[in-house]
């Protein structure tokens, strides 16, 4: 091997360990209250890998649920659903979903797509997506959502919706189920409204 192959080696090794020590800089430019400076991998219905900080630029309504939820979770996706109906087509059209699942061992990419066909969820804006043991922890703290795991393998969690802006600060949230929030519509429709990259 050469002296300069070497050095170009080198070189690159430094280069990708300055890299992975210091914090992006789509991260240094994130407002101090986004919730995006929190990243982590995830994995949606379909099995494509995504991050949970990808949805900057966007409007985005997330929650946590798990698909095998017997009670709060659809009641979850049906209060989203009613609040959906509350805005213009236009402003469906912009408003992206990101349901992560509280259960890391069995919800799988196959069991989220079930669900995703057995509610007809328009998976082009909806999001199933599940992450690892440790990654769920960190996110349902950063969304304030509650939740534990119980002896019979389902999981008591509280129902919340919480909507970011396109630089990912929770502007809104709401714990009304089943029933519409006027407030949360009001600030659904006031960030949809909001041009790209002024919010």
């Amino acid at each position: 091997m050469s002296l300069r192959t070497l050095v170009a080696l080198v070189a690159l090794a430094l280069t990708c360990v300055l890299l992975a020590l210091s914090p992006s800089v789509a991260a240094r430019d994130l407002p101090a209250d986004s919730l995006y400076r929190f990243d982590a991998a995830l994995t949606d219905q379909d099995g494509t890998a995504l991050r949970f900080a990808g949805g900057q630029g966007e409007p985005r309504l997330v929650s946590m649920f798990y698909a095998n939820c017997p009670f709060m979770c659809p009641l979850l996706i049906d209060t989203i659903r009613r609040s959906e109906r509350e805005l213009t087509a236009a402003e469906r059209t912009r408003l992206k979903i990101l349901l992560v699942s509280f259960d890391a061992r069995n919800d799988t990419p196959a069991a989220l797509r079930a669900l995703a066909d057995q509610r007809q969820l328009d998976t082009p804006r909806w999001t199933l997506a599940r992450a690892e043991a440790a990654d769920v922890r960190s996110i349902a703290a950063l969304l304030d959502i509650p939740f534990r795991e119980l002896q019979d393998g389902h999981f008591s969690h509280a129902g919340v919706m919480v909507l970011l802006d396109g630089a990912g600060r929770a502007v809104a949230r709401s714990d009304r189920m089943g029933k519409l929030d006027a407030d949360f519509i009001a600030a659904l429709r006031q960030v949809l409204g909001a041009p790209t990259g002024t919010q």
